[in-house]
């Protein structure tokens, strides 16, 4: 039995209800009153200007215009890295497209919680200095328990729907100001592509070697997604997705349908999590997380057969002499690495995580002996992601206090919210290639 559903129970037979949600209400409004004089405003603007800072140096790496520095005077240095006007206008216009997405989307969910008189904090950015893009997002700290599912829904559903708006905005005016290919011409490096379309005037269908041979391996390639693919095909010349990162506004838009994917998984108590749980209940809820946790998993132990042995190799290089055993082991490190995943996903019942487990591991074998085909669709990266969720967010959503419907607008809004995830989720986002 879940907890708290016996109070949901006594709730919908009536005659308790009242008491029990005034007792709650007058509770919850003595601490929100008091909860709301928290934010410390100070907090909120430095990690705004740090996350900022941060987000527009790292963009502008990202872009690369500040390697032709000899070309453009140099306004100062920092961190060792000459910084001149080209530089800080891709880092600003990367920053701004970036955090205007992020900025809409906590206070999509910060109005709507405000709205219904649930205590809420403002929006807490993340900075993440010289890691990444320079952020891990942001997030709003809600100070009481949401007292019933269409609240729940609504503060849930707000922000990616929001957020999306402006992500789709983005995407929209970069393709429609999109430069010709020859703006890559201004990059160093990329001798092959840049030759390619002095000829061609147009972009190779298929990836040009690397100049350097040590570089093989270590190109960014974004994933593309359902959306993006199809406004591309309104756009002549569009860049390739392994070189869209030096297209400031066009990457941040790549970026906003990747973190609102992010959080319309439908898992635990994330955006999506609290969507599906209104839209479907706690037995759906807990079926769809579970499977979709399960088929990142499978994806991750994919990736792991094809890489694994590579990546235990690049960490303990010593290990060089032994590649033969290392490789071998492979197997028995993955199956290893999925019990703890599977034991929290199933709470420790054995007869469904021996079985899972088993799955797994023969599936990553399947898609070995398939070859390509079935290995390109392993993604090593989800095992952070589902670390993330199962170990931090946690799979299963908790009860709300009073189950009431869902009006069938707030219904159609949750298909709208499922409909954006599927277009905006890819399921190789960002690796190397």
């Amino acid at each position: 039995m879940e907890p708290r559903s016996s109070l949901s129970d006594t709730a919908r037979n009536g005659a308790p209800e009242q008491g029990l949600l005034a007792e709650y209400r007058q509770r919850q409004d003595a601490a929100g009153t008091e909860a709301e004089t928290r934010d410390r405003y100070w907090l909120h603007i430095l990690l705004f200007v740090v996350t900022f800072v941060s987000t527009a140096f790292t963009g502008a790496q990202f872009v690369g215009r500040f390697l032709l520095y000899e070309q453009a005077p140099t306004l100062f240095t920092f961190l060792g890295l000459p910084i001149s006007w080209p530089f800080l206008a891709d880092g600003l216009i990367f920053a701004f497209a970036l955090l205007l997405f992020l900025t809409v989307h906590e206070f999509g969910h910060y109005i709507a919680a405000r709205q219904h008189g649930v205590a809420t904090s403002l929006p807490y950015y993340i900075p993440a200095p010289l890691i990444g893009i320079g952020t891990f997002g942001a997030v709003i700290r809600i100070r009481e328990p949401v007292p019933s599912l269409r609240k729940l829904f609504d503060i849930g559903a707000a922000g990616p729907i929001a957020g999306f708006v402006v992500a789709l905005g983005v995407l929209v005016y970069a393709l429609a100001t999109l430069p010709p290919p020859e703006y890559l011409m201004d990059q160093p490096g990329h001798e092959a592509l840049k030759e390619f379309i002095r000829q061609y005037g147009t972009f190779p269908e298929t990836m040009p070697p690397a100049e350097d041979p040590a570089l093989e391996g270590q190109r960014l390639m974004v994933g593309n997604t359902l959306l993006y693919w199809a406004l591309t095909q309104l756009v002549p010349n569009t860049p390739p997705m392994y070189e869209m990162y030096h297209y400031p506004v066009l990457f941040a838009g790549w970026l906003g349908l990747f973190f609102t994917a992010l959080n319309l998984l439908p898992v635990g108590q994330l955006d999506g999590g609290h969507v599906t749980y209104a839209l479907f209940g706690k037995v759906w809820h807990r079926r769809i997380a579970r499977g979709f946790t399960l088929l990142l998993l499978a994806s991750a132990a994919i990736g792991f057969i094809r890489d694994g042995a590579d990546l235990i190799l690049a960490i303990v290089p010593a290990l060089e002499a032994y590649a033969g055993l290392v490789g071998s082991l492979t197997w028995f490190v993955l199956a290893a690495l999925l019990y703890p995943f599977l034991s929290r996903i199933f709470n420790g019942d054995q007869r469904l995580i021996a079985p899972w487990l088993l799955g797994l591991v023969l599936l990553a074998v399947a898609a070995r002996v398939i070859g390509p085909a079935a290995t390109q669709l392993g993604y090593l990266g989800w095992f952070v992601w589902c670390g993330l969720l199962v170990f931090f967010v946690r799979i299963e959503h908790p009860p709300v206090l009073k189950a009431d419907q869902l009006t069938p607008r707030r219904r159609a809004l949750g298909l709208l919210s499922i409909l954006i995830f599927v277009l905006c989720f890819s399921l190789k986002p960002l690796y190397f290639v």
